[in-house]
């Protein structure tokens, strides 16, 4: 793949290191380019790098009335070195496509999605922010731009994808733990449908259920199955339970549940962690027997922005609480967070290829 380089003018990007004053969020900034690739006539074609700005777009494009819409979440981190390494962004690519699977778009190439990563990052140097516990977040997706309104599988879209300078998801660390709605009103997913995809309806979806969850206090919805009797994941994390002997337990991937990342990691660092890292049917109501009983004494949520999210307590419909452990963040989940983080920024080894250094090869 050929990349075109439409670059801002010299005198126009940031010629110096980005170092903000202060935690700049999470999300809200971004970089001087985005990558863009076209798909049209049955090919992926014209990948360049061009400004950050606006799209121009049909009224009639079907993303915008049937929701044909994809994305990923990753992230790339400064090492002691000075130079940018990305994290597991093989396995990004890898569900893109899966995603793009269940919505009918095409694939694009696993190759091309790392080379157009690694290529915006590495014109966007520059604007790594400089303070600790910060990160590139990378925001890769994928649109229908066909304009037609009858309802089918678009013939044209577009690949773009954009980087955010973000600080750390939690300034001072996992010290707080969160309120999740456990609720039987709201269902995430059903067995057949878009669960296992990174769509963007999924998450459009899932406002009205996080509405409902500020209403009692709670960060987000933990959603159980259509029957109401399976754990299945948090609004925008995977969740997991941590019991008395350490074991983490993860609820088992379905076509109902979007594989995470973070989740599908903290599988592979087991050994690594000290810890046994398994994944379980989770019955609702052992889930909550256990946590009384004090045999589950840690849960939480894993995911690409928090990376670990504790969940310190559960509210029902009736307003009943249910307190996990003695309700502050067990010793377990810190653990997880800093190693798992340790690996990301370079202080710790983990698995061979989780973590590459993006080449300096923009003109």
């Amino acid at each position: 793949m050929d990349i075109k380089y439409n670059l801002k003018p010299a005198s126009e990007r940031r010629t110096e290191q980005f170092t903000p004053e202060g935690n700049v969020g999470f999300g809200k900034l971004r970089t001087d380019h985005m990558f863009l690739m076209d798909y049209r006539d049955g090919q992926w074609c014209d990948p360049r790098i061009v400004p950050y700005g606006p799209f121009e777009m049909a009224p009639g494009a079907m993303t915008l009335h049937y929701g044909q819409s994809i994305f990923e979440g990753a992230k790339a981190f400064m090492h002691e070195d000075g130079e940018i390494y990305t994290f597991r962004l093989n396995k990004n690519a890898e569900r893109m496509n899966r995603s793009a699977d269940i919505v009918c778009i095409p694939n694009i190439d696993e190759q091309t999605q790392l080379k157009a990563i690694n290529s915006l990052i590495d014109v966007d140097r520059k604007w790594f922010p400089m303070q600790e516990g910060a990160c590139l977040y990378i925001r890769p997706f994928i649109f229908a731009t066909e304009d037609r309104l009858s309802v089918s599988p678009s013939q044209q879209y577009t690949f773009c994808v954009i980087l955010s300078p973000s600080g750390a998801y939690y300034a001072a660390g996992v010290n707080d733990g969160i309120r999740l709605l456990i609720t039987t009103k709201f269902h995430r997913a059903v067995s057949g449908g878009t669960g296992a995809s990174k769509a963007s309806g999924n998450y459009a979806a899932s406002l009205r259920a996080g509405k409902a969850a500020a209403e009692y206090g709670a960060a987000q919805v933990l959603y159980l199955d259509a029957n109401n009797k399976q754990i299945e994941e948090v609004g925008a994390m995977n969740h997991f339970h941590i019991l008395k002997d350490g074991t983490v337990i993860i609820p088992k991937f379905t076509d109902t549940i979007l594989k995470s990342i973070t989740s599908q990691s903290i599988l592979e660092l087991g050994e690594l962690l000290g810890c046994e890292v398994r994944q379980e049917t989770v019955m609702l109501d052992q889930f909550i027997a256990d946590i009384e009983s004090g045999e589950i004494v840690e849960a939480g949520g894993f995911g690409t922005a928090a990376v670990v999210s504790p969940v310190t307590s559960y509210i029902f419909e009736d307003h009943r609480v249910l307190t996990v452990g003695d309700g502050k963040v067990g010793p377990n989940i810190k653990k997880i967070y800093k190693v798992f983080t340790d690996i990301q920024k370079g202080n710790l080894q983990g698995p061979d290829g989780w973590v590459k250094r993006v080449e300096k090869v923009a003109p």
